[in-house]
This record gives C-alpha cells, structure tokens and sequence, in this order.
C-alpha cells in the first residue's frame, strides 16, 4: 500500500525529508538524532514507529541484515547494497544481473517470488586503505 506525502504527519514528513537528504543508510537512532533538530520534542519511539509505517507504506526502504541493526533508505529506486564488513557502512550498487534471477529462483524453488536484494560484502575504500596501510608497516 502506497501512501501520498499530503496524508503524512509532520512527523513522518521530516523522517522521511531526512532520509532522501542523506546516501548513508542511516539507523533508527540516526534518524533520531537528525529529526530532533528539527522536532526537538520527538521521542526515539515515536521515530521506530514511523520507520516501519514508512517502510510497510514503500515510501523507504528498511534494510535488514542479520546481526547488524536495522538501517533505512530513502532511496526505493531498484538498486542493491554492498556493506563494509569491518565497519558496517553501506553503499548503494546500481546494476542489474545479466541473468534473470527471479525467474531462475523462481523455477528452482517453485516459490512465487515477489522481490529480492542482493547484498555484496567487502571493505570500503577507507577500510581497504588502513588495511594496506597495516600490512605495508
């Protein structure tokens, strides 16, 4: 279910104004921490809660990965993630397979699927450069 931007509160509004400013994939608490300088009286529960309504609406992307906190996107364009396995960052890929892969699992699987992401892991150029670093020394 799509919802359109006049029928959002305030509240959501500013959410979901600070996630399409910022590439960082940011937490709930992130979020949090931008929207109070906005709504300095917003609690962090009332900011979870507009998170899921946002995301269950298709207005946001939740990125769910296991064993790291939730991260969200304004970005809902098709594209996929790749994260920094050493310090968690995420970054946006924008390609598309050669092959079609809904299709291939789909017929593997026998399950009808209705969408799928794909998440590459690597280090990030910082966590890349202080590595060669470390092993240069």
């Amino acid at each position: 279910m799509k919802t359109s931007i006049q029928r959002l509160t305030i509240q959501r509004q500013v959410i979901l104004e600070e996630l399409k400013k910022t590439k960082s994939h940011p937490t709930a608490d992130e979020v949090y921490q931008e929207v109070r300088k906005r709504i300095p009286n917003i609690s962090l529960g009332t900011v979870y809660r507009n998170l899921e309504i946002l995301s269950g609406c298709g207005l946001i992307k939740k990125i769910e990965t296991a064993g790291y906190q939730k991260r969200f996107d304004g970005n809902t364009e098709p594209h996929h993630h790749v994260r920094c396995i050493n310090c968690g960052r995420i970054g946006d890929i924008y390609c598309k397979p050669t092959i079609p892969l809904k299709e291939v699992v789909d017929k593997a699987c026998g399950f009808e699927i209705f969408d799928y992401w794909l998440e590459f892991i690597g280090l990030c150029p910082e966590c890349r450069k202080k590595k060669e670093e470390q092993n240069n020394n």
